[in-house]
């Protein structure tokens, strides 16, 4: 294959997971965790247009999550100059933006390090959880990689990649460490709100009911118990959840790739144009991996 791979390229855990359906549905769950991070939501919805109280800012909302998509899809399947590219236009937003703690006046800036580094893992968490427990058949190994790997996505926002979370260990004991501080805030019920009946255009709400609210329920359910009880509300038990995921995987990965890939913002099919076809993501070769991986685990085992 010619062309400049990207930052992680068609053999990384990253590039095959981040063509998954469910990225969809993760992506909403990781919306509904960060909410839970008093700092961060209140640095999002004080910035954002998005969650102005008048009709059309709200409906901004939509531009929003499909901006969020363009970034992720970027930084997977666009050229190294692209990803870097954005990651700086993000930074330098980022170091304009301030939000001010209602209770004790403190302004704070929005690339705190601590900030970015809970959107960030709630984000990786997400993406991890939901397309595992769907069905998609990324190992321990292979979840472990994707972490490490993450740490370039987690760079272009302005961490320290040293300072990230690297394995399923470590990522682990950094929300035991956070969750203390975890709140449901006026922001946070805000979003939530936000996240279970988007506003709508009138002939759009029939749509919202039958579509929006199960991807909803579904986000919701996949959360992790804490963030439940914080939310006050009651979760479907566990194995209702994974089945309700597993069979959305199904639903989802069974629509030709080929249809998929044509719903913005394309960048799969971009990438394979620049690469090959041999670039697709596929969950065979998340398949493939893993053999290779456990394969050296296993000579590793023996050499010892």
């Amino acid at each position: 294959m010619a062309g400049d791979p990207g930052l992680f390229g068609p053999g990384s855990v990253t590039w095959q997971m981040h063509g998954d359906p469910m990225m969809w549905i993760a992506g909403v769950r990781a919306l509904h965790l960060q909410a839970l991070h008093p700092r961060a939501v209140r640095g999002v919805l004080q910035n954002s247009a998005a969650f102005q109280r008048n009709s059309r800012g709200r409906r901004d909302a939509w531009g929003r999550l499909m901006r969020t998509a363009h970034f992720v899809g970027t930084l997977t399947y666009g050229t190294t100059e692209a990803a870097e590219r954005a990651g700086a236009r993000v930074r330098r937003i980022h170091r304009t933006l301030s939000a001010t703690d209602p209770a004790t006046g403190e302004r704070y800036g929005i690339d705190d390090p601590a900030l970015l580094l809970w959107v960030h893992c709630a984000e990786v968490d997400s993406y991890l959880h939901v397309l595992r427990r769907s069905g998609c058949p990324v190992s321990d190994a292979q979840a472990d990689t994707y972490l490490r790997e993450q740490r370039a996505s987690a760079r272009l926002v302005g961490l320290d990649p040293a300072a990230v979370p690297g394995d399923r260990a470590a990522l682990a004991a950094y929300f035991a460490r956070v969750r203390p501080g975890l709140a449901l805030t006026p922001e946070a019920r805000e979003v939530d709100d936000f996240l279970r009946r988007p506003p709508t255009p009138l002939a759009l709400v029939p749509a919202r009911a039958l579509l929006w609210q199960r991807v909803a329920h579904l986000a919701y359910g996949a959360l992790p118990p804490y963030a439940h009880a914080l939310n006050g509300r009651p979760a479907p038990p566990p194995g209702t959840v994974t089945r309700r995921l597993r069979a959305t995987g199904c639903v989802l990965r069974a629509v030709p790739p080929a249809l998929r890939r044509q719903l913005p913002p394309r960048h799969i099919l971009r990438a394979v144009e620049r690469l090959g076809p041999g670039a697709r993501p596929a969950p065979y070769k998340l398949r493939r991996t893993a053999a290779i991986l456990d394969g050296q685990d296993r000579q590793g085992e023996l050499r010892d």
